[in-house]
């Protein structure tokens, strides 16, 4: 049984991960010539995208171990070659190298100037402004594109229309549904009210009831001239007792 080491490790061959390889020649033929192909794919890839996203001048030449030739260039491998022997023979001062960065950056500015001013005449031309001098193909191109967009414009409005009155709709059988409800209630209440006044006595309407802050006597009976019928009776119709 092996014992673990200090690093934790108990096998004796230590598993070492993927990371940076030691740089230099691949002694086997086939690993060599798979390392050529990836790294020659790779290096033709990024000269590619260094021309294009940033507008350099880009040659590149290789030579594989067999003398095979394998090269790119964005304009031309010799015309990027007598430039870089110009470039060599005659090396820039600082002053070419500034009249070469205003030439640049007043390059730029026109070519920014230019799209501001297409623009510009776009905008007017879709406004209906400057169309005298418009051809007949410029002239279709724009009616095609505002039917486009006026197509685009018309969908999204009628979205929105169907948006809306889909909400109206149930907004109307929520309010429909309040109102069923409310209805049920006050016919509910209705019956409750009957129903009370059904299970009153006959005859319990001729009496006033008591209000609260009239007072009792000892034994619990109320006054005897507090308790009095509704209707009011005059004095004079009573017929008076007469003892025999």
């Amino acid at each position: 049984m092996s014992l673990p080491n200090d690093s934790g490790d108990t096998s004796p061959q230590r598993k070492v991960g993927k990371g940076k390889i030691e740089i230099k020649r691949i002694e086997n033929t086939t690993n060599r010539q798979v390392t050529f192909c990836k790294r020659r794919n790779g290096l033709l890839k990024k000269a590619y995208e260094l021309s294009v996203l940033c507008d350099a001048e880009v040659a590149l030449i290789v030579f594989s171990n067999r003398g095979r030739l394998y090269e790119y260039a964005n304009n031309s491998v010799r015309g990027t070659i007598d430039r870089y022997k110009k470039a060599c023979l005659d090396p820039p001062t600082s002053g070419s190298v500034a009249e070469a960065n205003a030439q640049f950056y007043q390059q730029e500015s026109t070519k920014l100037r230019q799209q501001i001013a297409n623009l510009q005449n776009q905008n007017r031309n879709i406004m209906g402004e400057c169309l005298t001098e418009m051809p007949s193909k410029d002239l279709k191109n724009l009616e095609g594109k505002l039917e486009r967009a006026i197509g685009r414009i018309r969908s999204k409005k009628n979205e929105l229309l169907f948006a809306e009155v889909e909400y109206m709709q149930k907004r109307e059988l929520e309010l429909h549904n309040s109102n069923q409800f409310l209805r049920a209630k006050i016919a509910e209440n209705e019956r409750a009210q009957h129903h009370d006044m059904s299970l009153m006595p006959p005859g319990s309407s001729d009496y006033a009831i008591v209000p609260p802050h009239q007072t009792f006597d000892g034994r619990n009976y109320l006054q005897t001239n507090e308790m009095q019928p509704n209707n009011d009776y005059s004095c004079q119709d009573q017929t008076p007792l007469q003892l025999v």
